[in-house]
């Protein structure tokens, strides 16, 4: 987004967004009289701006340029949702003035859900913001561990690449795929570099491994969708699978991420024993593994 101001837009957008309002939407009193235009009255979105009906109409006309303050009380006399204030500070120059967004829980979407259940023999991860794990499948347990026994918090798939034992003995070409993770939260960092989670999680990991310390400074970025794994199962041996993922449709952010092998592969044969294991894990016990 660029920090340059587009006054004539600005007022258009300002006039826009009053034609939409009713005197009841805001709390003024609707005294009956009759209304040349649609909406609100400049003087009346002067009033709940608190500025003068003077300066306002010269902001509608594109003479004067917006302070961040009067674009806050702005936002809140013309009733702006988060979108419409966002695009109000981009076309008045002031984007690094924006307010910060509520944060709200992230939830998977239903759908998704019952898109992890119907993904039998392939194991599927939903990821929301910093990389964290959402909600998982069965496959996904067999293939990985049990997120379910990670405390929520700490229910990040970065994190566990590089802290947990388990999921970072798994992949074959760990530091490959490391680099690809950090590379993938530097990328994501950018759309929203301010993010205190995001502060928390780069701060413990760099304390905590300096692989990642380093490769956070490199500034590496990487927005790939797809890709192929190497793991090293401790009970069926070495998976190579495509790694592809998908964008949810709301905005969210949310990604689906899916791993598959081809249909008759030695990998996609070793897939489907281990999750079918997921019911009975002792029956891994003794289980050798063949050449591939």
């Amino acid at each position: 987004m660029s920090n340059s101001a587009v006054p004539d837009e600005l007022g258009a957008f300002l006039k826009a967004s009053r034609a939409r309002l009713t005197p009841a939407d805001v709390g003024l009193p609707d005294l009956g009289n009759h209304r040349k235009v649609r909406g609100l009255r400049r003087e009346e979105v002067a009033a709940l701006a608190v500025i003068s009906v003077d300066y306002y109409t010269r902001l509608e006309q594109g003479r004067v340029k917006a302070s961040a303050s009067v674009l806050e009380t702005l936002a809140r006399a013309l009733r702006l949702d988060e979108d419409q204030q966002a695009y109000m500070y981009e076309i008045a120059g002031k984007v690094d003035a924006l307010p910060r967004r509520r944060r709200t829980v992230q939830t998977i979407r239903p759908a998704a859900r019952r898109l992890l259940d119907q993904l039998v023999d392939t194991p599927a991860l939903v990821l929301g913001r910093r990389l964290h794990v959402l909600d998982w499948n069965h496959a996904a347990t067999a293939l990985f561990l049990d997120f379910a026994t990670i405390p929520e918090p700490e229910r990040n798939y970065i994190r566990l690449m590089f802290t947990h034992p388990i999921v970072r003995g798994l992949h074959a070409q760990w530091e490959h795929d490391a680099r690809d993770a950090v590379a993938a939260l530097r990328m994501e960092a950018a759309k929203d570099p301010h993010d205190p989670e995001l502060a928390v999680l780069v701060g413990e990991l760099s304390v905590r491994d300096a692989d990642f310390r380093t490769w956070w400074a490199e500034r590496h970025v990487n927005s790939a969708s797809f890709g192929t794994k190497h793991y090293h199962h401790p009970a069926v041996g070495e998976l190579t699978l495509d790694c592809d993922t998908w964008q949810s449709p709301d905005g969210s952010g949310q990604r689906l991420m899916v791993l598959t092998a081809p249909t008759g592969s030695p990998s996609d044969d070793r897939l489907r024993i281990l999750t079918s294991w997921q019911s009975d894990p002792g029956k891994a016990d003794g289980f050798t593994v063949r050449s591939q």
